[in-house]
Parts: structure tokens; sequence; C-alpha cells
């Protein structure tokens, strides 16, 4: 008796000190200044439009999935559509999805550069496809649902666009991954061989488009994004889970059996349909891939000792690499001669670039399966150089220096949304 009451003091005791700790907790998160600072800032800097930051003149779908909620803080849900709406009409009658879109007016004095798409349902834009990645429908069909979970706005699915509505071009879309994009022999997606999540493929010196040198792989984050994707789409259209409830389990399967090193607790960075660019000597799998693992946690793939294992390995890779934060693409970068673009050298941009537009997606993820200690420690440095700065920028250098553009919509949108987490937590713990 006397074992079994101090069995049970000590669970009490323990589970007051828990809670005292989490008051703490919450009682930081919510009087960080930096954090007060960095959600006003975000919310000035959506204001000001959709395309992807200063120096860009496109409307990107990767990066408007990122912030279209941010957006639905500042602007009227008809705005928002408008932008859903334009990608929707320039869908190719293979149902791809085009990676961004720029006014017709200013894509008439561009010099050289994209190959841009035309329509005659959209009057007023063209678009442009980076043909080596395989992420701008998926981004797409997440954007539709996050704007759909943030106005309720559910008649917008059923909006014609020519002669099919927005919840049958989703399908569409999701079908031209299947159709043009599908390894028989993995049962996943594949893609051009690129550094992560990134839209550069290793040859030709812009590398944006497929040409008879892409050398075709599976990766993670691809894949994961595909998830992610299905499962929104069935959420918003329940009547289409019998067609892709299979699909969706079938390819997280696969995605486990091909892309996850048990050993080693992570995910190969690619695994090509023939064989690899790269030299017999030069080992890809000890590259350690930040981004698409934060997006692999986001579509459920790890349990919550993976999920642990994982965010260990980038904290030491960030100590190993001297890098600002756990928005480090990846480690250890890949060597200068392995992309011919000139600005993909080692910790250079994709290549090992510090990037809060992924990080903060990692810490996204770290709120959302328990782990809010380590969601808010690896919070501060992406917060305090916002103010440091005074941007959003694009990314950082190894050594913690901005770079690209200061007004990167992508990285507000995330920060903006891990900071209402931690505050949502820390409400609920005061």
């Amino acid at each position: 008796m006397k074992k079994c009451t101090s069995f049970l003091l000590g669970l009490f005791l323990l589970g007051c000190t828990h809670q005292k700790e989490n008051q703490e907790l919450a009682h930081r998160i919510l009087e960080n200044q930096d954090f007060r600072e960095v959600k006003k800032q975000a919310l000035e800097v959506v204001k000001t439009g959709f395309n992807a930051g200063d120096g860009y003149g496109e409307v990107w779908i990767r990066d408007y999935n990122t912030f279209i909620e941010l957006s639905a803080e500042v602007f009227d849900a008809k705005e928002l559509e408008k932008n859903l709406l334009v990608f929707f009409r320039l869908q190719g009658e293979d149902g791809n999805i085009v990676d961004g879109f720029i006014p017709k007016k200013k894509a008439e004095n561009v010099e050289g550069g994209y190959i841009y798409i035309y329509s005659d349902l959209e009057p007023d834009y063209c678009g442009h496809k980076n043909t080596v990645e395989t992420d701008h429908e998926t981004s797409l069909v997440q954007a539709v649902y996050k704007y759909i979970q943030a106005t309720g706005n559910t008649e917008f699915l059923q909006k014609k666009v020519g002669q099919s509505t927005v919840a049958q071009r989703m399908e569409q879309a999701i079908q031209f991954l299947l159709d043009y994009r599908w390894s028989k022999e993995h049962g996943l997606i594949y893609g051009a061989t690129t550094a992560d999540w990134g839209d550069v493929q290793h040859t030709h010196p812009w590398g944006v488009y497929i040409t008879e040198d892409t050398h075709y792989c599976v990766d993670i984050y691809d894949n994961a994004m595909l998830l992610i994707a299905l499962d929104n789409m069935m959420k918003l259209l329940p009547e289409t889970k019998d067609k892709w409830q299979e699909i969706r389990n079938t390819t997280a399967e696969n995605t486990m059996a091909t892309l996850w090193n048990a050993e080693n607790q992570k995910f190969i960075p690619h695994v090509y349909l023939e064989e690899s660019p790269y030299p017999d000597d030069f080992n890809e799998n000890e590259i350690y891939y930040h981004g698409g693992t934060a997006v692999a946690i986001e579509a459920g793939l790890l349990n919550k000792e993976q999920i642990e294992v994982s965010l260990n390995k980038m904290v030491a890779n960030v100590k190993a690499s001297g890098a600002g934060s756990i928005g480090l693409t990846l480690y250890p970068p890949y060597p200068d001669w392995a992309f011919e673009n000139k600005g993909m050298y080692s910790y250079g941009y994709q290549n090992g670039g510090d990037w809060t537009w992924f990080g903060g997606r990692m810490i996204q993820q770290l709120v959302k399966n328990g782990f809010v200690e380590e969601a808010y420690e690896q919070l501060l440095p992406m917060t305090q150089r916002v103010v440091k700065n005074d941007g959003f920028y694009e990314w950082y250098t190894v050594d913690n220096r901005p770079e690209g553009s200061g007004t990167f919509r992508g990285s507000a949108g995330v920060l903006y949304k891990v900071i209402l987490l931690l505050e949502e937590w820390a409400e609920s713990k005061k």
C-alpha cells in the first residue's frame, strides 16, 4: 500500500512540475515581443500583393500556397479566389497546372527566359511552368483547401472554368501526375534531379526545364506533397474518397518502402528511374533533406519518435554547418560541380541555403506533434533575424546573411502561422 501511495504521489508531483513548465513556456510565448513584431510586419507585407516578393513579377502557386491563409487576414475572399481561378484557367488540356502567372503586358517586355503559356479562358494573364518540378498541381489543391478553410466558401468548388468545375479541375490536376509523372516501378510520382524541394535541376545553366539530359527520380518532397493534396481533396470532395483513398494509402506505403532509410533514420535524396547523374565515388545518400522531411511529417509519414530523431539531426546539421536555423535546406551540400547553375554552389540558394520558408513548416509540425518547447526554441532565430534585418528575406547564407527578396511572402506566411499555433497552445495553458 505504501508503495502504491508513493507511486501515485510521484505521478502527481511530476504532473504538477509539467504543468508549471507549460505555464512558464506559455508565458514566454505570449510575452515575446519579436513574435508580435513579426506578425505585424507579416500583415503589412502581405497587404502589398500576391507575387512571391520584390524581384518577382509572377504569382507562383508553390509560394501562394504558403501565404494564402495570411492573405485571408487582409484581403476579401473574392481577391484570393481571383488568383486561384487564373491557375485553373491556364490549366493544360492534360490537366497540368502552371507554376506561375504574370500579366500579359509584362510578359511582352521580358526578353528571353520563360516560354509563356496562354489560354482562351484567361484574357489578362499568361503562365509558365518549371517542368523540372512536380509540385504545382499538388500546391494548387492545397491552396484551394486552405482558401476554403479560411473563408468557408465551399461554393467555389462548383464554380465553372470553361466546361469543368473547380472540383473537377482539381481531380484533373492530380490525374495529370498519375498519367504523366508516374513511375510504375516505384508506385510514386517523379521529377528531375533537384536539391530537395528545389526547382533547379542538376544539368543546364538555368535548369528549370526538362531537357534530353534530365535524370528522372522519385523523392520525398514531391510525394509528400501529393499525399497532403490527396488528403485535402478527399476532405473537400468526400464523394471522391472511393477513387483516391487507395491511391493515397499505396503512395504512402511506397514512399516509406522506397525512400526511407531505416538504418540511418532519414530519407534517401533520390531514387533514380535509370542511372544516377553523379559519379560512383559521390555518396549522395549522405545528404540530409530538411525541407522534404518537414513536408513528410506534415503528410503524416513519420511517427513521434522519428520526428524527434529528425529534429535532432537537423539541429546537429545546423551546428556542423554554422547555419542560422533549421531552415537549412540540406546538409552536407552538394559539391560545386554537382549543378551547372552557378547559383547552386555549396551553401548557395537551394543547395544549403537557409530558408525560413521551409524551416517554418518544420516548426509548425513540431507544435502539432507536441514538441512545443522545441518549436519555440527553433523559432527564435528566425523571428530574431526578421526583426534585425527588418524584412522577410528569401534565404540566408550559412553565416546568416540575408539574400534575395526582402519581402518574401512565403516566409511571412509560414512564420505568421507558426506563431498563431504557439499562441493558441499558450492560451490553452493559462
